[in-house]
């Protein structure tokens, strides 16, 4: 009997302890994790697409300043919510719209900023702009995976290997975030409308595992998968920048 006793006592310590190390791998996705899990090998997590508790005509979690923002022809959005104001870790979740209905279509970690997010980004402050921008140009040092966006493929993206490696493949693939670019330019076209100290060069990328310069990244997968499915005919557009930030 007792012997019985134990061996449940030492079944559920084990199950405790893979629950537990279960729930750090979800967590996990900070440069102290080493960040390879996110990079790499994140999978594409499919989510639902019905919320009774949300109005289904909204963006959730959008105040209406950024709402009105949405062009009226849009019918595809990538909302980057990031976790907090000076945080580098961020959430990406797409939606697609079918009449007036926004549907959530699929969701994935992201990092943004190393220093966090502003409403008046600056070349150098290591910080992602909040606000509503089009989705217009892609690109990279790989092939097209069969994207509908214009897509530029060149060595000119490859970054520098004078970077630490697990730099190297950020920009194997890249959407531009239509910030201070010229649209309907390859994502590396260095021309800046507003001027060199707005920055620019503010794409969705592949993640090395920790905070970008400004850029959104997200795993090869999750890369991929974008390319695959935003459509210049439905007009896609980004709504980025911390919960809080959006919510107001």
């Amino acid at each position: 009997m007792r012997n019985d006793a134990l061996r449940r006592a030492t079944a559920a310590a084990a199950l405790g302890s893979l629950l537990a190390a279960l729930t750090t791998l979800t967590a996990c996705g900070g440069a102290e994790h080493g960040g390879a899990d996110v990079g790499k090998g994140a999978r594409t997590r499919p989510v639902a697409t019905t919320d009774p508790t949300r109005d289904p005509t909204r963006i959730p979690g959008v105040a209406d300043r950024w709402q009105r923002r949405v062009p009226a022809d849009s019918r595809q959005v990538v909302a980057v919510y990031g976790k907090g104001k000076d945080s580098p870790n961020s959430t990406v979740v797409l939606y697609s719209k079918r009449g007036s209905t926004w549907d959530r279509v699929r969701s994935w970690p992201a990092h943004n900023g190393k220093k966090g997010w502003t409403t008046d980004h600056r070349e150098g402050d290591n910080r992602s702009p909040v606000g509503v921008f089009t989705l217009s140009d892609a690109g990279g040092v790989r092939k097209d995976p069969g994207t509908e966006l214009p897509y530029t493929r060149s060595a000119g993206f490859a970054a520098p290997r004078w970077w630490a490696k697990s730099y190297w493949h950020d920009f194997d693939h890249v959407i531009a975030i239509d910030y201070n670019r010229v649209k309907g330019t390859p994502p590396n076209d260095p021309t800046r409308p507003e001027g060199e100290a707005k920055g620019g060069g503010i794409w969705l990328h592949m993640d090395h595992g920790s905070g970008t310069s400004a850029c959104v990244s997200l795993s090869e997968s999750a890369m991929e998968y974008l390319l695959r499915t935003l459509d210049p005919d439905r007009h896609p557009v980004v709504v980025m920048g911390d919960r809080a930030g959006l919510a107001t």
